[in-house]
């Protein structure tokens, strides 16, 4: 029987600096970028991605990560992950004074291939290097595991390919591995049976979920997952992402949205929602779009 039981405090992974602005096709100057990250540590989160340390060919929207992590002002009870896809990505963390980094990888052989030209396995043993000289820099690691529920590329993905992945990283060193649904193909039930079966092998209390909401089922998963005892969630403030990888993949859940339900079912976050929608307003103004959370375009107007 599934237990029915919700969290009582949710914590909100924000992904809008990184995982949000790295598909722009608008170049985004580099205080444009700091003074977002400074709004946001306003608002009461307590954890913010505030960039990525991949080559800057790759990802070119992210190329001034150095000044941008140096440049903003870090609170002390918030945490500011950086992405990091190598050893060398970990050498430039590790001389930046990260504190905690995010590894990713992927459930499908197509997606890895076309997203870090290598198979998933090769990933791993990228990985080993890198978390080895975070673990002797005191630097906490957490994991990425996209397309758990189906992949651009190859269709369906085994939720036992996942089960496996997800403990392969949390035996690596991952503190905790977010499970992410790249394509936001997911809809509640196959959610909520991933979770019970990656459950099985990993904790919740190291399990995350990142969903995308390109079919509009991002909150409803979401939802299917905290009646479980999920209560890590990533999003990304004005529903901005998206993936250079995988055609078709729309943004992120939009924080706003998300904190306005939780609020709504009594769920604490800590976070001020006016602050919040401030902080989306500010991003999507200066890239000249749309706010993608119905919350944010219900303020905006």
């Amino acid at each position: 029987m599934i237990n029915m039981t919700l969290p009582k405090k949710v914590t909100i992974v924000e992904v809008g600096a990184r995982d949000g602005l790295q598909n722009e096709p608008k170049l985004i100057d580099t205080q444009t970028k700091i003074e977002f990250i400074n709004r946001l540590s306003d608002t009461g989160l307590a954890v913010i991605e505030a960039t990525s340390l991949v080559n800057p060919a790759w990802v070119p929207q992210l190329a001034d990560a150095e000044e941008v992590f140096r440049s903003i002002t870090r609170h002390e009870d918030i945490v500011y992950p950086v992405l990091v896809p190598n050893l060398y990505g970990m050498e430039r963390a590790v001389a930046m004074g990260v504190k905690t980094v995010a590894i990713f990888t992927s459930a499908s052989e197509a997606f890895n291939q076309r997203n870090i030209n290598c198979s998933i396995d090769e990933s791993f043993e990228r990985f080993k290097p890198a978390i080895e000289l975070a673990r002797s820099n005191d630097i906490k690691v957490r994991g990425y595991l996209s397309c758990v529920m189906g992949c651009p590329y190859q269709g369906k993905v085994d939720v036992h390919i996942v089960t496996t992945l997800a403990e392969r990283l949390y035996q690596l060193g991952c503190y905790e591995i977010s499970l992410g649904d790249t394509i936001g193909i997911g809809t509640p039930l196959q959610a909520q049976q991933l979770i019970t079966e990656v459950g099985k092998q990993v904790a919740l209390e190291h399990l995350a979920i990142h969903f995308h909401d390109t079919r509009g089922q991002a909150l409803a998963n979401i939802l299917a997952c905290l009646q479980l005892g999920v209560s890590v969630v990533d999003a990304s403030v004005a529903g901005l992402g998206g993936c250079p990888y995988a055609s078709g993949a729309s943004g992120n859940v939009a924080t706003e949205d998300l904190v306005y339900m939780l609020h709504g079912m009594g769920i604490s976050t800590h976070i001020d929602l006016e602050k919040l929608l401030e902080a989306g307003t500010f991003i999507c103004q200066k890239l000249g779009r749309e706010n993608q959370s119905k919350l944010g375009r219900i303020s905006i107007q």
